[in-house]
């Protein structure tokens, strides 16, 4: 214990810290004010893997019940860590293991078609049912964007997807690819609004069968197909190509034939929208939790990884916005309506699996929070003439897009 109390002294500075140890033992770590965080470690074995590698053993714990949270909750324990980790021991064996999953990182994110659909399996195969549970009503899995700071989760998620069709400069007939479909919200909702003819690509088959009879259900079939195919194997020319939280999962090594896949299939008049997670630090790794648990094979890139194979595929970059804390509101929401269905989600899996999923979204929130993860908005396009000088455009096109939808509720 020796070992972990030294590590939690230079740690812990902010917040009050409590640990019990398997003998019974209290320590206290911080200056005394709140946070105030209670844990118990029922396991010896815990001492030296919380020094070495605290990414992945401290979420492991939680799942398996041997880190037990005494007073307040996961959430609180990882908000009292992330707000003390600029205080972080860069220990030998820490700056050790660091360095060799920086070496191992592009195997780890080595992505062919095969393992590619595996790894999608293991997270987006899962019941429909529980996302239904905590996702807005249109499924939307990824970033919701809050215009304003009383938007729910459904208006906020709404407006997201109205952000994008501004940026996309969509109009009547058009053919628009989205790489990356999920259950197909965003599709049906651009088809509707737009006319427009839309083909999503999903690996996941939960998610291509929901897909399509929520386009059977809607009557747009004619107009919006899914297929359950890798981006690489896809053929054909679109005038709009929208990307949205999937290219976390396309791995590093995989970027340039990303993106020259992009500028492939798109017109040479064409404009593409790539959202996705980043950071703000700098190249980094995966954790090993989400990596083993949540997400094999995936990894949040910093911009300059990305800009340097946009710049290689001979796309033009023409706009790009980062959203700061809207994916930490975004995940509150979604944490706030997962923890209200715990039960049914245990009766669905186990105590266990709940444990996973509630320390996956308390600490991807406080990955925005506290350790500069951002999410990127790039604009893409054929050509520098495809879209307008300046960014009026897009306020203008929002504006548009929500009056339309106001007179429709009201012609309804």
């Amino acid at each position: 214990m020796w070992l972990l109390e030294r590590f939690l002294r230079q740690l812990v500075r902010t917040g009050t810290l409590t640990v019990i140890d398997a003998t019974g033992r209290s320590f206290v770590f911080g200056d005394g004010g709140p946070p105030n965080v209670t844990v118990c470690l029922t396991s010896r074995a815990l001492y030296w893997k919380l020094v070495v590698n605290p990414e992945l053993y401290a979420g492991e714990a939680y799942m398996d019940g041997t880190l037990v949270v005494e007073a307040g909750s996961i959430y609180d324990f990882l908000d009292l860590t992330g707000r003390n980790l600029s205080n972080f021991p860069n220990w030998p064996v820490r700056r050790a293991i660091f360095g060799l999953q920086l070496l191992l990182r592009r195997i780890h994110q080595f992505n062919p078609v095969s393992r590619a659909r595996a790894n999608v399996a293991h997270h987006y195969d899962l019941s429909g049912r529980l996302y239904e549970l905590f996702l807005d009503r249109d499924r939307q899995y990824s970033c919701a964007y809050f215009e304003k700071d009383e938007d729910d989760l459904e208006t906020a998620q709404e407006k997201k997807k109205r952000h994008i069709a501004a940026k996309l400069l969509l109009a009547k007939g058009q053919r628009v690819l989205d790489i990356g479909s999920g259950w197909g919200g965003l599709a049906l909702s651009l088809a509707r609004a737009f006319k427009v003819e839309v083909t999503g690509t999903t690996l996941s088959e939960e998610q291509w069968k929901a897909a399509k009879a929520r386009a059977e259900e809607a009557a747009l079939s004619n107009r919006v197909r899914f297929r359950l195919r890798d981006y690489r194997e896809l053929t054909g020319r679109y005038d709009r190509i929208v990307s949205v939280g999937m290219f976390e999962h396309v791995g590093i090594g995989h970027y340039d034939t990303f993106f020259r896949k992009v500028r492939e299939l798109l017109t040479d008049d064409g404009v593409a929208l790539l959202h996705t997670i980043g950071r703000t630090d700098g190249p980094g790794v995966t954790s090993p939790w989400v990596r083993k648990y949540i997400f094999p094979g995936g990894y949040i890139p910093a911009l300059s990884e990305i800009m340097s194979s946009v710049e290689r595929s001979g796309l033009v970059t023409t706009d790009v916005e980062v959203l700061r804390l809207h994916y930490a509101k975004t995940l509150r929401a979604w944490r706030d309506n997962f923890m209200a269905q715990w039960d049914t989600v245990a009766e669905m899996y186990d105590e266990r699996f709940c444990r996973m999923w509630e320390f996956y979204l308390a600490g991807s929130e406080m990955a925005f929070r506290h350790m500069g993860l951002v999410v990127f908005q790039l604009q893409l396009a054929g050509r520098q003439d495809a879209v307008p000088l300046t960014r009026d455009y897009i306020g203008e096109a929002e504006q548009r897009i929500r009056r339309g939808r106001d007179a429709n509720r009201q012609a309804a």
